[in-house]
């Protein structure tokens, strides 16, 4: 049985409506043919995020999501996905798209990297932004009031 789980640190948001999230969540993971064992998803702050971005990648740029991969085997997923609120505030108005929008598909990329999808090169993001769509589109979460 899965488990996802949701946290927050240094910010007051909380999703309205984390059973959906699951529900699509599941479905995305059965769609690439795996299943959840654990997913911790952390919404947090720029500073919070900025903090783990320079601890434990090294890197000193803000960004929306990080994903810790704690996957056992080829079959299941399992890891941490911190979620920076502040980010998806901003990015949401930069990109014209709803706040809901720009959550969903940040939640979806940081599930596509543990189910192994990667986006360092230009044909690497091509593929999992067209995923991304896919999912948000396909399962309609975009309309979920989240």
């Amino acid at each position: 049985m899965s488990r996802i789980n949701f946290f927050q640190e240094e910010t007051d948001f909380k999703l309205q409506s984390p059973q959906k999230i699951r529900r699509w969540l599941n479905s995305v993971a059965l769609a690439e043919h795996k299943s959840i064992d654990e997913l911790n998803f952390i919404f947090c702050s720029d500073p919070y995020l900025l903090k783990i971005n320079h601890e434990y990648l090294n890197h000193d740029t803000y960004t929306d999501v990080i994903t810790f991969d704690h996957s056992e085997n080829s079959k299941e997923i399992a890891g941490d996905i911190f979620i920076s609120i502040d980010r998806i505030t901003e990015n949401a108005i930069n990109f014209e798209t709803s706040f809901q929008k720009e959550l969903n598909r940040v939640i979806a990329h940081g599930v596509l990297h543990l189910i192994g999808y990667q986006d360092k090169t230009e044909k690497d993001q091509l593929v999992i932004r067209s995923k991304e769509e896919l999912y948000i589109n396909n399962y309609q979460c975009s309309t979920w009031n989240i």
